[in-house]
């Protein structure tokens, strides 16, 4: 039996509800509230150490890591839809495509989404408080915090930093769908590829930044509107899935407060 330790509107929970649905799996849906810090009591540690969603317990043994979880998922279901190239060059550009995202996109989304959505946790918090009951409790989400530096957010240089490293991974979805012929960013086949940045760019839309390709990558748009038509993107993303549906969407930069 699967059974799947998330939170509806973490992105790297998504890219693993995706897969999934993607493969018409069955799984026990285990919901974790991380404003409570679900992820970090005892229980949740005792399967995964690192303190972060999601876990996949598949029979009773944690798989931990959301990009390992995916490619675990595909290579225990390759059917009926595989998400890896058989190709053992295009498998390795695949890998290339997945590295970049989780080395790139992933982190650099995380900066929009505190300073427009997740800052109200902390506005009760001041400067020791914030770091000893968000910052310093953290398993391997801590250095995110002290790159934050304080309950006020992320400094208008980092969110610039961090909105030119998500339009550089814009940039380059647009050139490898020209490249290989598109759809999909490995080409023809739907791939892992697809599924570890999805969640990026879904977030940059309901942030409402996706101006970052809108303008001038349109073969991102193209890309966003094939998946969103997807059933499996219609199932992963229900309701409370994606943050505007029950927070107010503060200014992208602390002085604008």
């Amino acid at each position: 039996m699967l059974v799947l330790y998330h939170a509806s509107h973490s992105t790297c929970s998504q890219k693993v509800r995706l897969v999934l649905h993607e493969k018409g799996l069955d799984f026990r849906d285990t919901k974790l509230d991380l404003a409570k810090k679900d992820q970090l009591k005892p229980e949740y540690l005792a399967i995964n150490p690192n303190g972060v969603v999601p876990t996949l317990v598949d029979d009773g043994t944690p798989i931990i890591e959301s990009s390992v979880i995916c490619e675990y998922l595909d290579e225990k279901f390759p059917e009926p839809s595989p998400l890896m190239p058989t190709d053992i060059v295009e498998r390795a550009r695949m890998r290339a495509w997945m590295h970049y995202i989780e080395e790139v996109a992933v982190p650099a989304i995380r900066v929009p989404s505190f300073n427009r959505a997740f800052l109200y946790r902390f506005e009760d918090l001041d400067q020791k408080r914030w770091e000893d009951e968000q910052m310093n409790v953290r398993k391997v989400r801590k250095e995110l915090f002290q790159n934050m530096g304080s309950p006020k957010g992320f400094t208008r240089q980092a969110v610039d930093k961090a909105l030119g490293e998500l339009e550089e991974t814009c940039r380059r979805m647009h050139e490898s769908i020209d490249r290989t012929g598109g759809p999909w960013l490995m080409g023809k086949q739907f791939s892992l590829a697809d599924v570890l940045v999805m969640p990026s760019i879904d977030r940059l839309a309901d942030l409402k930044l996706s101006y970052i390709w809108e303008a001038i990558y349109p073969n991102v748009t193209g890309w966003y509107e094939n998946l969103q038509a997807r059933p499996a993107f219609q199932k992963t993303y229900h309701p409370g899935s994606r943050v505007s549906d029950f927070l107010e969407l503060r200014p992208l930069y602390a002085d604008q407060r």
